[in-house]
C-alpha cells in the first residue's frame, strides 16, 4: 500500500506541475512565446499583383508597371548570438574593406552623377555610424540598375552576410512620354495605391487585378514564403490609340500653337463608323512657355462654341422644313440690329455681303445670315428651335468612359437668363456651352449617315492573350435628322471647305468636309471685352466627303487678334488630316496595273539556279542559259520587258564580279570564293564595291564592300 501511495503521489505531483507550467506559459509567459512564433511564422501578408498593361490599337505599350528601388546597407546584419555576431561584424568589415574601391567605382560606373571618392565617404560614414538602414544612392533606380549593383563584390551576398538590400515600387512607365498621356491618366507613386484619372481610374477595377496573401513560416532553419491565396494580376487593356496618328496630332498642333502663341490646343481625331478615338491632344502653355498636357482640355472644357454651332442651327431650320440650301437672306451691309443690340459679321467694315443663299451663308459662316434665319422662323416659339437641337442629341451628356466630362448647357426659354437676344446670339454659338468632344460627336453623325456614336477609348480587356471583355460600339441616336436634310448639310458641309472660307483645311489629294469657327471667349462676369480679348479658333469635319472615314475637330485659345479659324485650326486640319490619310492609305496592287501589263520584278545578283528556280514558280518568264543542276551559279540580272534575263558569270572565274545589289552572306561567299578579303562597311545591301567587277582577281586581295539598308 505504501508503494502505490507513493506512485499516486508522483503522478498528481507530475499533474500539477505540468498544469502549472502551462498556466505559467498560456499567462506569465505569453507575451515572449508570441514572440517567438512571430519570428517563425508570420500570418496573413499581402501580395501586391501586378498592374495590367495599356496598349495602343496597333499594339505599341502606352503605359505598364515596372519596378524601381532603393537600395540601402545593414552594416550591422548577421547572427543574433552575440559572440556570433561579433565574428561575423569583424568578417564582413574585412571583406567590406577589402572591396571597398571596387564597389565605389562600380556605383560610379552605374551611377556617374556620384563620384567613387563620393560614394567611399558616404559608404565610410554609414559603416562608422553602424547604421541598419543606410541610403546607398539617394533616388530610385531602374530594375537593370538594381541587377548591375548586385553584380558588385559583397553586394551580391545573401543580405543576412552581405548587408545590401532593396526595397521595391511599382512605378508606372509611359513608353511614348506625353502621347495622350491625359488621357491614359496617372497613378499613384506607388501603383498599389491606385489610379488619379483618365483611363487609369476609369478602369483601375480591371487594371490592379487582386490582392494575394501568403504567410511566412520558418522550416529547417530556411523561411519560406507559402502561399495561401495567389494574387492575381489585373487585366490589360487594348485602346483606340493609334500611336502614329497620335504623334502626327500633337506635333501638327504644338508647331501651330508655338507659332501663334496660344494658350490651349486640342485636337480630337475619331473614325466615324465606330466612334473610336484615334488620337486626343490636349496641350497648354506652361509657365516655361512650353506646351504641356495638363488637363483633359478636349472633355472638360465648357466654352461657347462659336461659329461650328451655325451648322446645327442651319439644320433645325432645313429639317423643320423653313429653308432649303437655295434659300436668300439679305444679310445687307453686316450689320443688323436685333433686339437692342446689333449683330455684325465679321467684314462689316468691308460693307458685308449683302444676299446670300443658305450655302453661302454657311460658306463665309456669316453671323447675321444664320441669326436672320432663327429669329425670323422662331422667335415666337423659340422652344422649337431648342427641342430641334434636343432631336440631333447635341444637348445630351456623353458618358464617356473617362471622368471628367462636361454637360453641354444649352437653356430653354423656360430658364433664366433667357431674353430676346438669347435665341440670335444662341443661333451663331454664344450663350451655350459645348465640350469640343461633343461638337465632334455631331460632326461624325452627319458623316455616319446621321447615326450619332459615343466616342470610345477602350476596345477590350484582355489576359493572358484572350479578350476578357468587351467594348462594343454604343449608339446615342439612330438618326438625327431625316435623310433629305442630311444629304443637304453633307453637300453644303463640302462646299464650305471647296468654295468657302475653310479653303485651308482642305486637301489637293482628297475632299473635305466642315466648318469654321471663331468667338471671343467670355472672361465670366467681367464679359468679353475685359483687358485682351481671348479668342477660340476651331474648325471640325471629315474626310474623304464621299466616303468618310475620319471626323476630327481642332480648337485653339489664343490671346487677341488676328483670329482666324479657317486659316489656323483648318490648317491644321488639313496638315493632319493628309498625313492620316497617306498613313491610312492601303491601295491594292490590281489598281495599279491592268490585265495587259506584265510585272517584272527586280531580282537582285546572286546565286542564279535559286532565283530561277523562285521566277519559275512565279510564272515569270526567264531568258538565259542557266543550268538546273550541278554547282552554284553566280551572276546578275535585268528586267526586259517581257522576262528577267538572267547573266551568268561562271566564264569569269578570274576576274572580281559584281556584287552590288547582294545582301553581306551572298557577297562574302563569292568573293571569298575567289580568294579576296572583304571588308564590309555598314549594314544592309551592297551600295558599292572597291574593286571594279571585271578586273583580275587577286587572290589574297582586300576588297571594300559599302553597305546601306
Amino acid at each position: 500500500m505504501t508503494r502505490y501511495f507513493f506512485v499516486i503521489l508522483i503522478m498528481i505531483l507530475i499533474g500539477v506541475a505540468i498544469v502549472v507550467k502551462g498556466g505559467i506559459t498560456m499567462f506569465a509567459d505569453r507575451q515572449y512565446w508570441q514572440d517567438v512564433a512571430d519570428r517563425f511564422v508570420k500570418e496573413n501578408v499581402t501580395v501586391k499583383p501586378n498592374r495590367g498593361n495599356i496598349i495602343s490599337s496597333d499594339g505599341k505599350l502606352m503605359a505598364s508597371s515596372l519596378p524601381e528601388y532603393k537600395i540601402y546597407m545593414d552594416f550591422m546584419s548577421g547572427e543574433k548570438d552575440e559572440k556570433k555576431k561579433i565574428k561575423d561584424q569583424a568578417r564582413r568589415d574585412s571583406i567590406l574593406k577589402v572591396n571597398m574601391d571596387s564597389i565605389c567605382k562600380g556605383l560610379h560606373q552605374i551611377f556617374p552623377d556620384k563620384s567613387a571618392a563620393e560614394f567611399k565617404a558616404h559608404l565610410k560614414k554609414g559603416r562608422q555610424a553602424k547604421s541598419r538602414n543606410y541610403l546607398i544612392y539617394p533616388k530610385r533606380i531602374s530594375y537593370i540598375q538594381y541587377k548591375e549593383v548586385k553584380r558588385l563584390p559583397v553586394f551580391r551576398l545573401n543580405p543576412y552576410k552581405g548587408g545590401f538590400k532593396g526595397l521595391a515600387f511599382n512605378q508606372r512607365k509611359k513608353p511614348f512620354g506625353s502621347l495622350a498621356a491625359r488621357t491614359l491618366g496617372d497613378v499613384f507613386a506607388d501603383t498599389a495605391q491606385g489610379a488619379k484619372n483618365g483611363i487609369e481610374l476609369a478602369y483601375d477595377t480591371i487594371l490592379k487585378g487582386r490582392n494575394g496573401l501568403t504567410h511566412r513560416q520558418k522550416v529547417m532553419n530556411k523561411y519560406l514564403n507559402i502561399v495561401d491565396i495567389p494574387p492575381v494580376d489585373g487585366c490589360d487593356l487594348i485602346t483606340t490609340i493609334d500611336v502614329g496618328m497620335q504623334d502626327i496630332c500633337e506635333k501638327a498642333l504644338v508647331d501651330k500653337l508655338k507659332e501663334i502663341n496660344a494658350s490651349v490646343g486640342v485636337v480630337v481625331l475619331m473614325e466615324v463608323a465606330t466612334g473610336e478615338v484615334k488620337a486626343i491632344v490636349n496641350m497648354m502653355k506652361g509657365k516655361d512657355g512650353e506646351y504641356y498636357e495638363m488637363r483633359n482640355n478636349a472633355i472638360s472644357d465648357m466654352l461657347e462654341p462659336g461659329s461650328t454651332f451655325k451648322t446645327a442651327s442651319i439644320m433645325v431650320a432645313l429639317e423643320d422644313g423653313y429653308i432649303t440650301p437655295d434659300y436668300i437672306v439679305d444679310t445687307g451691309n453686316g450689320q443688323k440690329p436685333m433686339h437692342g443690340r446689333v449683330m455684325k459679321d465679321h467684314n462689316w467694315h468691308r460693307g458685308g455681303y449683302g444676299k446670300l443663299t443658305v450655302t453661302e451663308i454657311l460658306g463665309v459662316s456669316s453671323n447675321v445670315g444664320t441669326s436672320s434665319i432663327i429669329d425670323n422662323f422662331y422667335n415666337k416659339n423659340p422652344q422649337k428651335f431648342v427641342d430641334g437641337l434636343k432631336r440631333m442629341s447635341i444637348d445630351q451628356t456623353l458618358h464617356l468612359q473617362i471622368s471628367g466630362e462636361g454637360k453641354p448647357n444649352i437653356r430653354g426659354p423656360k430658364e433664366r437668363y433667357f431674353s430676346k437676344t438669347t435665341l440670335p446670339w444662341m443661333s451663331i454659338g454664344y450663350e451655350t456651352q459645348v465640350p469640343p468632344i461633343n461638337i465632334l460627336t455631331f460632326y461624325n453623325a452627319i458623316a455616319n449617315n446621321g447615326v450619332s456614336i459615343r466616342p470610345k477609348f477602350v476596345k477590350a480587356a484582355i489576359k493572358d492573350g484572350e479578350v476578357i471583355q468587351e467594348f462594343p460600339t454604343e449608339v446615342i441616336n439612330p438618326k438625327i435628322c431625316s435623310d433629305k436634310t442630311l444629304a443637304q448639310i453633307q453637300e453644303i458641309l463640302r462646299k464650305v471647305v471647296s468654295e468657302g472660307l475653310a479653303k485651308p483645311a482642305g486637301s489637293k489629294q482628297f475632299h473635305v468636309s466642315g466648318k469654321t469657327g471663331t468667338a471671343q471667349i467670355s472672361q465670366g462676369i467681367a464679359g468679353y471685352k475685359t483687358g485682351t480679348t481671348n479668342y477660340l479658333v476651331s474648325f471640325c469635319g471629315y474626310f474623304p466627303s464621299e466616303i468618310p472615314k475620319y471626323s476630327m475637330i481642332v480648337s485653339i485659345q489664343k490671346p487677341g487678334l488676328p483670329a482666324s479659324g479657317g486659316l489656323m485650326a483648318g490648317s491644321v486640319f488639313s496638315k493632319i488630316a493628309e498625313r492620316v490619310y497617306a498613313k491610312d492609305l492601303r491601295l491594292p496592287l490590281t489598281s495599279a496595273i491592268d490585265t495587259n501589263s506584265v510585272v517584272i520584278p527586280n531580282v537582285k545578283a546572286g546565286e542564279m539556279r535559286s532565283a530561277k528556280r523562285v521566277l519559275d514558280e512565279l510564272n515569270i518568264k526567264t531568258q538565259g542559259e542557266i543550268t538546273s543542276s550541278g554547282k552554284e551559279v553566280w551572276g546578275s540580272s535585268h528586267a526586259a520587258p517581257q522576262a528577267v534575263v538572267l547573266e551568268s558569270r561562271s566564264n569569269m572565274q578570274n576576274f572580281v564580279p559584281s556584287v552590288i545589289g547582294m545582301g553581306a552572306k551572298d557577297a562574302v561567299y563569292l568573293l571569298e570564293s575567289k580568294g579576296l578579303k572583304v571588308r564590309l562597311v555598314g549594314v544592309g545591301k551592297v551600295r558599292s564595291q572597291s574593286i571594279a567587277n571585271g578586273t583580275v582577281a587577286k587572290k589574297g586581295q582586300t576588297i571594300t564592300l559599302q553597305m546601306r539598308n
